[in-house]
């Protein structure tokens, strides 16, 4: 695995996951009954994803490591996702 292709498995994990940690222990501002005149009562009512941020990067720094054994090791390649024969033996 190149270091692009090592970058890009990391940043693809760390939306994946940031995307996943992101609604956890969401609080909107309509659940905590303190709408702010001009917002949505759907807005967040803390700032909390600087925190979850920093979770993220330790989360999908996890799963890159398992991913990124993964593909180094050779037990999953490209030609085990061939399900057409596109590719010859």
């Amino acid at each position: 695995m190149s270091i692009t292709s090592a970058i890009v498995l990391y940043a693809v994990s760390w939306f994946m996951v940031f995307f996943i940690v992101l609604p956890i222990r969401f609080v909107s501002q309509g659940d905590a009954g303190a709408v702010v005149p001009g917002t949505p009562p759907g807005a967040p009512a803390t700032h909390v994803v600087a925190r979850k941020a920093r979770m993220t990067t330790w989360i999908a720094a996890l799963v890159w490591l398992v991913l990124a054994g993964i593909v180094t090791s050779g037990v999953i390649s490209v030609r085990d996702i061939d399900w057409r024969g596109v590719m010859a033996d």
